[in-house]
């Protein structure tokens, strides 16, 4: 069994000092559409805002915008390949171990291939496309939060493979058949003791989480009782795994009698079936939970801060979060219907939510470095090299507190839950400085592992400006992409005359430089005093607090 340490989670909060929300509600945003509305919608929906993605959807309208990111993209074509070394299944280094010796219990080889998958995982979130959905994804695991570091023997990494693909297959359609596939995975089925569950020993695990932490949640709309656990269980016995660790059900270990649930769900009765019959029950189990107001505003609540921000009052309460359950409930509980309200609405865009920013993630931090800076990343045709780039970004989100595949507390991380700190705790006296080491040891010496380097050149990034030889607007444009909360023009001016200009006061000098190094590159005069001046400029703006707001 998970940890079980939930606690203050989705109901609404009073926070003293907080910044209120916006009054704006669901209404089609209208207003001005440019870098700075551009660069929220994409750090809250993609890794970072890319130069050549700020352009492209400034040339789209802002519902233009949303409907682009909510296209789904294609299942990926690659699979995790072996970076762990001897398998003793017999797969080649660097070939798939997909499909491949799925039931040889090693714990060594269930850690190499679960190392594998994370890094690959990283592979796929650095690759978004214009598309939200890896980040949806990247939700639902924490929605559906497991730590498969736990289960080196029991649970084949295979299994944690299909179940990112049932997480991503279902990131942007229906909630109700994402909780019924995740309800029958087997990796979640052996988690939290699905396959155990039998008539004759019900096991409440799942039937709780189901209803606590899926479904239902604990706001102040929510009132099922222990009854309704030990109903759920009930139904929810016989769902099982075979030898092949395939999901089967078994109608001999299913409790077949009538299931009563309580007054919340309308004293709802699960009619008993046996045989096959017994197997339709969880399809009336959750038809009743998502009958039920306060499926619909849990889940919203946790899209909401998410992808907007962490507090929500009375007014957010009944303004954005119940008109958002509604339209959830009436659409069938379509994801999309009710990400491409909250995202193209007034609300989302108001200065006072979208200039309310909230703390990156350790994972939009690092794989939004790494997009925005386009750090150079070995290609397929370089597995060694590509893995070991990816391991190290994942290495470093360890450290930082969000490693993925490995979460701890079973509601999750707790920056997406724990009142009344919220994403606050990605924060503390270890991560803010590992943060800041690893972001000065990109721009400068690089992070290393077996010959490969990640480091950012600084160069490359200011091509990428508009009008580089230009102080003031290469300051500025690149503040646009790296920042969300602005900086003071006088702030702006320091930058470029204490760094750029080392101390001068005449534009000229800048100028000067950049164009002796774009007319002779290999100059390495030229070449070192732009380098330099780059290199501290941008290590000043990445060690600004500022820079871990989104």
């Amino acid at each position: 069994m998970r940890a079980h340490n939930i606690g203050t989670m989705e109901q609404p909060i009073k926070q003293p000092g907080a910044m209120p929300g916006s009054p704006a509600g669901l209404t089609p945003y209208s207003g001005d559409w440019g870098t700075p509305q551009v660069v929220h919608l994409l750090k809250r929906t993609l890794f970072g805002a890319t130069v050549q993605d700020i352009a492209s959807f400034k040339a789209m309208t802002p519902s233009q915008a949303v409907d682009t990111l909510l296209q789904p993209t294609a299942t990926p074509a690659s699979k995790p390949l072996n970076n762990y070394g001897a398998d003793p299944t017999g797969v080649a280094a660097y070939a798939t171990w997909i499909d491949q010796g799925l039931l040889y219990q090693d714990d060594v080889l269930n850690s190499g291939r679960l190392n594998s998958l994370q890094c690959w995982w990283i592979g796929q979130l650095l690759n978004p496309g214009r598309s939200i959905h890896e980040k949806m994804t990247l939700f639902w695991h924490n929605h559906f939060a497991m730590d498969a570091t736990q289960h080196f023997s029991d649970i084949p990494a295979q299994l944690w493979y299909n179940q990112y693909l049932t997480l991503r297959q279902n990131a942007l359609g229906n909630f109700q058949q994402l909780v019924r596939a995740i309800t029958l995975d087997p990796a979640m089925l052996i988690y939290l003791n699905g396959n155990t569950n039998v008539n004759t020993a019900p096991n409440e695990n799942y039937g709780r989480e189901l209803q606590e932490l899926y479904t239902i949640g604990k706001g102040s709309g929510s009132a099922y009782i222990q009854d309704d656990v030990h109903a759920a269980a009930r139904v929810l016995t016989g769902h099982t795994i075979d030898g092949n660790y395939n999901y089967v059900f078994q109608a001999g270990t299913h409790d077949d009698k009538n299931k009563n649930f309580s007054g919340f769900y309308g004293n709802h009765i699960v009619t008993g079936y046996s045989g096959p019959a017994g197997a339709g029950e969880l399809d009336d189990m959750l038809a009743m939970i998502f009958g039920t107001d306060e499926s619909a505003k849990f889940i919203c609540r946790k899209l909401y801060r998410f992808f907007v921000y962490y507090i929500i009052d009375d007014s957010i309460e009944a303004n954005i979060i119940t008109p958002l359950a509604t339209l959830f409930r009436t659409s069938g509980y379509n994801i999309t219907s009710v990400m491409s309200t909250l995202l193209k609405s007034q609300h989302f865009f108001d200065l006072v939510n979208s200039g309310a920013c909230i703390i990156k993630s350790p994972l939009d931090l690092l794989i939004g470095l790494a997009r925005e800076f386009q750090l150079k990343l070995p290609d397929a045709s370089s597995p060694a090299a590509q893995y070991d780039a990816w391991n190290m970004l994942l290495q470093r989100s360890i450290v930082l507190q969000q490693e993925i595949m490995a979460i701890t507390l079973v509601a999750g991380w707790p920056a997406y839950y724990q009142a009344p700190e919220y994403h606050e705790l990605w924060i503390n006296s270890v991560t803010y400085t590992e943060r800041n080491f690893y972001t000065d040891l990109l721009i400068t010496t690089g992070d290393m592992m077996n010959g490969t380097t990640l480091q950012i050149d600084p160069i490359a990034f200011a091509r990428l400006m508009p009008a580089p030889g230009d102080p003031n607007l290469l300051v500025s444009d690149s503040l646009d992409v790296l920042l969300r909360p602005p900086l003071s023009d006088s702030s702006k001016q320091l930058l470029k005359q204490s760094i750029l200009l080392g101390g001068l006061t005449t534009d000229f000098y800048w100028t000067n430089a950049w164009q002796a190094y774009i007319a002779n590159p290999s100059d390495m005069n030229a070449f070192t005093t732009v380098d330099t001046r780059l290199r501290s400029l941008y290590k000043y703006i990445m060690d600004l607090p500022e820079y871990h707001l989104s």
